[in-house]
């Protein structure tokens, strides 16, 4: 592992990925460690630099000299990232690490560019079970004779551990490994650390975000098990009525812990939303910058596809479209060409050629100029025919957007909300064109009519 020393505080983390890309800070609950954000990893190692920290007094890092604070902890992870990058990080929290994230997005909110956040503590008002029977336990630990007593006692009263861990923590159906379930376990009994738990427990009742999250800008995927018995479903609530730039999602068949219990679900909304593959064993072109995604959600405001799409909803779409520069004259697409790519025009202009006369190019004319905002190729999008025209840079270039229809299809799939409004925007662009046809078509009309008066 490595260590980061910030403000005298010695962070232990899994240093994995790209080191020139993005940074992605992966911050781990309560009574827990890095190998709680472990199963994301591989999956956002593909596009990020992923950081997965031990917070001080958790894992491997030694606690803070002083109490620990979630504002405590948020600084850490900000001066972690002014350290590491100039420009912002993607945050995944889980439970009290998602307290932690949405925190900093708070204090510094130019340091967040977007945020993941798994059953994330908002009020700090846990479980009916978790204050009814974990926290006098932890309340205990506070004080080093009984914290010293409760680890000599545990190895005898690991059944007890699980009566208590499980039902707060898993789903009844929870699909999570026995080693999973194990290493857990461990994190959260780990010796030596009563006292940062108990602090901790203290600092998120402290810290309730509630009528907070409205000052939220910060755009953020939120994942919830739909039987998480730890941070209450009524945080979600919250996240609902307060935090319109969230993304919120329940997921069947999970407690506290969705991405162990149901990964393929959790990994397939989180991939989504951030422009990944769904399986770490798919092959992907679409890997470019987080500041050219971040640039493509602001333009995407006033264009055809992203018409009316709300901040979280263009965050995603993207994500998923990938941008392409040809220089003037050059040639996109040709006629009858194999292509199911929509084209999204961002800068210069796209020309729209008809088909050549008998094979001769000198035949051909300008049928459209495609400018900035608006979009062409919708038809093979939906349809996957042949192109029926010849696309071309305009006399300065373009910069094109590209949304392949197998990733539409998957858009649609995970987030049927998201596609459903990109499809009528479509649908609309589409409807705007044939109009204007109609209208020309009405008009050469009228102008037969007149010679043959």
């Amino acid at each position: 592992m490595e260590v980061f020393s910030i403000d005298g505080a010695q962070i232990h983390a899994l240093d994995v990925g790209p080191r020139q890309a993005q940074l992605a800070i992966l911050i781990h609950g309560w009574s827990s460690s890095s190998f709680a954000m472990s199963p994301l990893i591989p999956l956002l190692s593909r596009r990020f630099r992923c950081i997965a920290i031990d917070l001080p007094g958790y894992g491997e890092s030694p606690p803070l000299r002083e109490r620990a604070t979630i504002g405590r902890y948020a600084q850490l992870v900000g001066r972690l990232i002014t350290g590491l990058s100039e420009h912002p990080a993607v945050l995944i929290g889980h439970s009290m690490g998602g307290m932690i994230s949405t925190t900093l997005a708070l204090q510094v909110p130019q340091l967040v560019d977007r945020m993941v956040l798994i059953c994330p503590t908002i009020s700090g008002r846990l479980s009916f079970w978790i204050n009814t029977f974990v926290s006098p336990i932890t309340m205990m630990e506070r004080f080093p004779f009984f914290s010293r007593l409760l680890s000599l006692l545990e190895p005898s009263m690991l059944s007890v551990t699980d009566s208590l861990m499980k039902p707060a923590s898993f789903a009844e159906r929870s699909a999570i490994s026995e080693a999973d379930y194990l290493r857990l376990r461990a994190d959260a009994r780990r010796p030596g650390q009563g006292r940062v738990r108990a602090e901790c427990f203290v600092a998120m009742r402290r810290q309730d975000l509630s009528g907070r999250l409205r000052e939220l800008e910060t755009p953020a995927l939120v994942i919830w098990g739909a039987e998480d018995n730890t941070v209450p479903l009524r945080d979600a609530g919250v996240v609902a009525d307060e935090w319109r730039n969230a993304d919120l999602r329940i997921v069947p068949k999970a407690g506290h812990w969705p991405h162990f219990e149901t990964p393929e679900v959790t990994m397939r909304y989180i991939a989504s939303y951030l422009g990944l593959p769904s399986l770490i064993s798919q092959p992907d072109a679409l890997v470019q910058p987080a500041e050219v995604t971040t640039q493509i959600t602001e333009f995407l405001v006033n264009s055809q596809l992203g018409s009316g799409l709300s901040l979280a909803q263009r965050t995603r779409l993207a994500a998923h479209l990938e941008r392409r520069r040809y220089p003037p004259q050059a040639l996109v697409d040709r006629i009858n060409q194999e292509s199911t790519d929509l084209y999204l025009v961002q800068e210069g202009t796209l020309e729209v050629w008809s088909p050549p006369i008998d094979g001769d190019p000198t035949s051909q004319r300008l049928l459209m100029t495609v400018v900035a905002g608006q979009i062409t190729g919708e038809m093979s999008l939906l349809d996957g025919g042949r192109r029926s025209a010849d696309l071309r840079a305009g006399e300065e270039g373009v910069t094109l957007l590209a949304l392949r229809r197998e990733r539409l299809r998957a858009l649609a799939e995970d987030d049927p909300a998201l596609g459903n409004a990109v499809l009528w925007n479509i649908a609309s662009a589409l409807a705007l064109r044939l109009r204007l046809a109609n209208w020309q078509q009405q008009g050469l009309v009228r102008e037969l009519q007149a010679l043959k008066r």
